[in-house]
């Protein structure tokens, strides 16, 4: 089959590999398409854990090919996805039950062969079907199961205010999923209008246009944009610029929550006044993988408390994947681009 092949980091080529057997508990997918996402510019340099040789991918929608020995759960022929983080059920965070901090979680495409070829295989136990759901929705099933897993970590409190930093297809997932998760508003704001545009269009409450590289302007515009003139009770953090990061404390109302939902480099720094953490009662939290929201995610994509319309905007073939994360790198009007085998 033909596949995405790294050697090293940024070495890669679209060569032939030999197409994965199912083992007994295993599914044969026929790859339909396959998201492209921030992280795998992250793993294109080596970053986010990448561990080479490596297929990468890990946004997938499928139909079946072939059951290996005892899988009863699928027929031949059905649409599919994989959560692709798995967990190891043997150390400490996982005999206690918090399998999302496991200490040695690997993932398709990071860790283990991806899904950016004509096939792949995983065990049936992560895989999830999405029989009737459009591909250019079921693709979103991995991305949407990340903000799903977001809105478990934020735990907002119902009534409260919401500013999604970036508009990005995660960063829109999940202010849809805050929106309706309890949320009196929600704010979206990012430097892109043609994203704000669609964030409009999925029924965003208010965007803010802000611009790249003026920190200080986009601070006060946000705060006079938020209801109370005071910041929001929830600010979350999805572009993954330390820029961007470093205005959301002074954005957050007191007693307020700032997730960290965007991917940075391990070496990067935000700085924040701790006297002002302490004394306004500012709580900061992360949101990484998730590894029991799939189940979640894929009921919000069939019953429409997530729409997806209008986010994907470029599709490439796999010899096209250079041209894809070029673009996805350096092309603004890139939204979502996904790869079609």
């Amino acid at each position: 089959m033909k596949a995405v092949y790294y050697d090293a980091a940024a070495s890669w080529s679209v060569t032939e590999v030999p197409t994965p057997e199912p083992a007994p508990g295993e599914v044969l997918i026929k790859v339909d398409q396959v998201g492209v996402c921030g992280t795998d510019l992250h793993i294109h340099e080596g970053d986010f854990g990448a561990v080479f040789p490596l297929i990468p991918g890990h946004e997938l929608v499928g139909t079946v090919d072939r059951l290996g020995e005892g899988v009863t759960r699928f027929r031949v022929g059905e649409q599919v996805t994989v959560n692709p983080n798995v967990y190891c059920g043997e150390c400490s965070y996982c005999l206690s039950g918090r399998l999302g901090l496991c200490e040695n979680s690997k993932g398709f495409g990071s860790n283990f062969q991806g899904f950016f070829a004509e096939y792949a295989v995983a065990d049936h136990r992560l895989v999830f079907s999405t029989e009737g759901l459009p591909k250019d929705v079921a693709v979103f099933s991995e991305p949407t199961s990340c903000a799903m897993h977001g809105l478990e970590s934020l735990q907002m409190r119902p009534g409260g205010s919401a500013l999604v930093l970036g508009a990005g297809p995660t960063g829109l997932l999940l202010a849809q999923l805050i929106a309706t998760g309890g949320a009196s508003s929600v704010t979206v704001a990012a430097p892109s209008a043609f994203k704000l545009d669609t964030a409009k269009q999925l029924g965003i409450d208010q965007v803010v246009q802000i611009s790249r590289d003026d920190a200080e302007g986009n601070l006060q515009k946000l705060r006079e944009a938020s209801p109370h003139g005071d910041g929001y009770d929830a600010v979350i953090e999805a572009t993954g610029s330390t820029a961007v990061a470093a205005i959301c404390v002074p954005l957050t109302r007191r007693g307020g929550t700032v997730l960290v939902y965007g991917v940075t480099r391990d070496e990067e720094v935000v700085e924040f006044h701790p006297y002002d953490v302490f004394r306004r009662e500012i709580t900061i939290k992360g949101s990484f993988a998730e590894m029991t929201s799939f189940a979640a995610a894929i009921d919000a994509l069939r019953g429409g408390r997530v729409r997806t319309d209008g986010i994907v905007t470029h599709r490439y073939s796999l010899d096209e994947y250079g041209q894809a994360l070029d673009d996805l790198r350096n092309d603004k009007t890139v939204h979502k681009a996904v790869i079609v085998p």
